[in-house]
């Protein structure tokens, strides 16, 4: 039986991305030539390994070729150690089969991410962020924070660590590009498969497998020392390792039988674009009594919607008039709900004072009103809130990274920088294990990868949960105390430098130091 396979395809692809991307994006010829030159792959009849069996394994298949996994993928293409290791990437999205041509014209889209400094930095080492400077991003060195209540505020100023900036948004698509430009300009063995996985077989029965002596991929596969993975298209490949980053629903996790932990929050966030008449510089997040909404700058006078309510108005506020929508948000983000806070409780800077130690201070510590909101510029979408976390993350040959293994509240931008700490964490375990002789696959190794992001995961988590119940009560005591931590927050000084470095990803526990 003839078995049908993915082969890279290397020539003129070099040779298409070189153009510029004005040519590129103006130039119907070339984008028909960059599009059957990027496919990554043609198939095949390969008749004489169908006959002797001997089809040769893959050492590792990510299942989800998004942001995640991606950035595992480059993260190997670019570690001397594994950039050797042939991969299999599994991702029915058209995404990575037809690279998309990004426009710095065309209004940002609402899908993006605030990546932290230790996100950034990860991106720099494997050479991606030069690709994501090529595109519309937007830096900010500062963040307020404030209640519905009127009775407390917190501003974070890089200048408080010692930083240039304390995060960077950048649209989901580019981030993706990026990861897969920077691994397009590698010699990485790489198959993408725009395919889904339907079936995985780990642990085959010895007495329903035939074993054909000729076959080393089968026998190896029988021994326990591969994966077997069947494929939508009909196609079946062999892999040392499989990792799961294809998301909440992960037919990974699903597979390999791992259970979960979670719960929904009868919450949905409405996303958008809307734009200004100023530039955005900052970083805005106010809690209101259905859930936060945050007003994150994403360059050329644009701004970032992500608002957190309860479903049926979610459903309301995606279908009601463009100009309605704008008034609310301005009204949410401004005298709506209360007033604005007082800079400062009576007496609370001499109460926190003793506690500031030699940190120089932003001068500019005053509560501010964020820019207005002029009009919509990109449709509102919508999606259910919800906390998941898988028991486990790893067992013998399959490992999850990403939401796959882990779904949290957006309330803090952190579910992707999670994921991309998964996914650099899990690169370098690899690489320590090759380092040594050992089988990728192994559970001894891999758990070594779920110990060190499992506590790290679980944090983030447990904070991210406890902030999400605390701001869905209206209750006066509890009130009185949110206040009270925004105050402890801005005027404490271990405390804020403490957290700005927590959410930055540079330092885990404690609190203070």
């Amino acid at each position: 039986m003839n078995r049908v396979i993915a082969r890279r395809v290397v020539p003129t692809y070099h040779q298409i991305f070189k153009l510029s991307r004005k040519q590129f994006c103006s130039d119907e010829a070339a984008k028909s030539s960059a599009a059957a030159a990027s496919s990554q792959f043609n198939q095949e009849s390969d008749a004489n390994l169908s006959l002797t069996g001997n089809v040769q394994p893959y050492d590792i298949a990510i299942v989800g070729g998004g942001m995640v996994g991606m950035a595992l993928a480059c993260s190997l293409a670019t570690t001397p150690l594994t950039k050797h290791l042939r991969v299999a990437i599994i991702d029915s999205s058209p995404a990575l089969a037809n690279k998309p041509c990004i426009k710095r014209e065309d209004p940002p889209d609402p899908r993006v991410s605030t990546v932290t400094p230790a996100t950034i930095s990860f991106f720099k080492d494997t050479g991606a962020w030069q690709y994501v400077q090529q595109h519309r991003h937007a830096y900010f060195d500062k963040m307020q924070v404030w209640d519905y209540t009127s009775l407390g505020y917190t501003k974070y100023d890089a200048r408080d660590v010692d930083k240039e900036v304390l995060g960077c948004v950048v649209e989901n698509k580019v981030l993706h590009s990026s990861l897969l430009s920077r691994i397009e300009d590698t010699d990485f063995q790489k198959t993408i498969y725009h395919s889904r996985l339907t079936s995985m077989s780990l642990n085959p029965s010895s007495s329903s497998i035939v074993v054909d002596s000729t076959a080393p991929t089968e026998a190896s596969y029988a021994r326990g020392s591969l994966a077997k993975l069947g494929l939508s298209d009909g196609n079946s490949l062999y892999a040392k390792l499989v990792v799961g980053s294809d998301g909440g629903k992960s037919q990974v996790r699903e597979l390999a039988g791992f259970k979960t932990t979670g719960w929904k929050y009868s919450q949905n966030a409405v996303i958008c674009t809307v734009e200004h008449s100023v530039e955005n510089y900052c970083a805005w997040q106010r809690f209101l009594p259905a859930g936060p909404i945050a007003l994150l700058p994403i360059g050329d006078k644009f701004s970032n919607i992500v608002w957190t309510m309860n479903p049926e108005e979610s459903s309301d506020f995606k279908s009601v008039k463009e100009d309605d929508f704008v008034k609310a948000v301005n009204h949410a983000l401004d005298y709506g709900y209360g007033g604005h806070p007082k800079s400062s409780l009576p007496g609370s800077a001499g109460m926190f004072s003793w506690l500031r130690g030699n940190v120089t201070i932003s001068a500019n510590e005053t509560f501010e009103i964020p820019p207005k909101v002029v009009k919509l510029a990109s449709e509102r979408m919508a999606f259910p809130l919800s906390l998941m976390h898988a028991n486990e993350y790893a067992s013998k040959r399959v490992v999850l990274i990403g939401d796959a293994a882990h779904t949290v509240h957006p309330l803090a931008g952190q579910g992707v920088n999670l994921g991309f700490g998964d996914a650099f964490a899990l690169s370098r375990i690899i690489a320590e294990g090759i380092a040594v002789g050992m089988d990728i696959g192994e559970v001894s190794l891999l758990k070594k990868y779920e110990a060190e992001r499992k506590l790290a995961n679980m944090t983030m988590m447990a904070i991210l949960d406890g902030f999400q119940k605390a701001y869905s009560i209206d209750f006066g005591p509890l009130n009185i105390l949110r206040a009270a931590a925004f105050h402890g927050a801005h005027f404490i000084s271990p405390l804020k430098r403490s957290i700005i470095s927590y959410a930055s990803g540079e330092q885990r526990l404690p609190l203070f130091y």
